[in-house]
Formats: structure tokens, C-alpha cells, sequence
């Protein structure tokens, strides 16, 4: 089986490349598709209709969706191995921009949107440093400047980064991600599968429940706002 992680801020168009993916390789794959969303999600059913393939969601709830991805992904692998499939592509909610969802054994995509400005590239490096592709959509609702813009500040992140400019919408441009996925090794030890790069050290109190404002009331690694340097108050 072929794993492929597609990550990317909300709204981007991810289940639009989604979409154009399992519709043009259905024919010569069974895919399993697995949205990972927040609170509510609807494309496994839109799409388990539409393409009639097995199709779930996991809602992360109290986790971040990219945590909860690496929590499920080995269940998630057995499920698509039960299903048949020879492919399994994982949708995540994307929220968390210091994360990056990617594994080893599967090819990482980050999909980000042209009319989200040129900057957004720079402000989710860490989806993209770790990435095997980045695909902009929305491109031709740019300019042309505007797309070099956007591709060299992707570069500035990830200099090798193979980067598709779609419509995905209407699927143009992505025959290039569509090789790299059939191209891409399929997944020969699940037990053996981690994240590419280290999650954040940071500890979050929020996230465990402190409603406290202040970083006095906090511990881990905390912030000041004036000064740029982290405090580490122990555990």
C-alpha cells in the first residue's frame, strides 16, 4: 500500500486535490481516503458517494489534528489494509502550522492556497520543510507576478521542493503529483513508521486545562512579551 499525507492550512483546497486525485487514478487503484478534522467533517461522506471507495473520519476534539493523525495512522493503515486498498490517502485539518504530519514510508504534500498571499509560504515552514511537494492552487486567480512570487517564497523554505500550480477545481496541472504518488514507494513496515522531524518541545498548559492569563501562572517553555527569549520553568 501507498500512503500520502496531504496537509495544509484550512481552506486551501485540499479536498479539491483530493478529489481530482482519486478521480483520476481510481481506475487503476482502490483508494482509501481518511479525513482528519476538528469538530465537524463531511468530505468522507461526499466522497465515499461520489467515488464509492471506503472513506472515515476522526474527529481530534481536545487534540490537535495534526497529534491526533499520528495517533490513528497505524489503526488507519491496518483499516485501508482490510478494505483492500493498494492506496491510502490521510486529509488533515492542518491547524497547527509549527507541526508538520509527515512520515517516513509515505509521500508528504502541503497545499497551500495563491490568493492567501505571498507570505503564507513563509509562515508554514514547518509544514513545508518536511514536505515532498507543495501544490499552490487558486492559480489562476493570480497574476503571474504573483505566482513567481509565491514559488520563490516557498523556495526561500524548502529549496528542493517540487512545486504543482493547479486549478484544482478543474484539475489542471496535476499530473505531476499524480506520478509522484503512483511513483512513490508503497509502505513496507507500518511498526517501522515515524514522523520525519521532531514535534514541537514546547509543553502547553493550555492545552491541559490551565484557564490562568500570564505566563506566571504557566511552566514549560513560556513567553514574555516584552523580550524574545524563551523561559524554561522546569516541568
Amino acid at each position: 500500500m501507498r500512503l500520502a499525507v496531504i496537509a495544509g492550512p484550512p481552506s486551501a483546497g485540499k479536498t479539491a486535490v483530493v478529489r481530482q486525485t482519486i478521480r483520476s487514478l481510481q481506475d487503476r487503484h482502490r483508494i482509501a481516503y481518511l479525513k482528519i478534522d476538528v469538530v465537524r467533517a463531511f468530505e468522507d461522506e461526499e466522497i465515499a458517494a461520489e467515488f464509492g471507495i471506503p472513506a472515515r473520519k476522526v474527529y481530534s476534539g481536545d487534540l490537535c489534528p495534526d497529534h491526533a493523525g499520528v495517533m490513528v495512522m497505524r489503526d488507519a493503515i491496518a483499516w485501508a489494509g482490510e478494505e483492500g486498498a493498494d492506496l491510502l490517502l490521510i486529509e488533515s485539518a492542518g491547524l497547527c502550522l509549527r507541526c508538520s504530519p509527515y512520515t517516513t514510508q509515505g509521500l508528504g504534500v502541503a497545499v497551500l492556497s495563491a490568493i492567501s498571499g505571498t507570505n503564507t509560504p513563509l509562515k508554514m515552514s514547518s509544514m513545508l520543510a518536511l514536505a515532498d511537494i507543495a501544490v499552490v492552487t487558486r492559480i489562476d486567480l493570480v497574476s503571474q507576478a504573483e505566482k513567481e512570487v509565491f514559488r520563490e517564497r516557498i523556495r526561500e523554505v524548502n529549496p528542493d521542493l517540487d512545486i504543482v500550480e493547479t486549478n484544482a477545481l478543474q484539475g489542471t496541472g496535476m499530473r505531476y503529483l499524480l506520478r509522484a504518488i503512483e511513483g512513490c514507494p508503497a509502505v513496507t513496515d507500518p511498526d517501522a513508521i515515524v514522523l520525519r522531524g521532531a514535534p514541537p518541545l514546547g509543553v502547553c498548559t493550555i492545552c491541559i486545562g490551565k484557564t490562568e492569563i500570564g505566563w506566571q501562572h504557566h511552566f514549560g517553555v513560556i513567553r514574555k512579551l516584552e523580550g524574545a527569549d524563551y523561559l524554561y520553568r522546569g516541568d
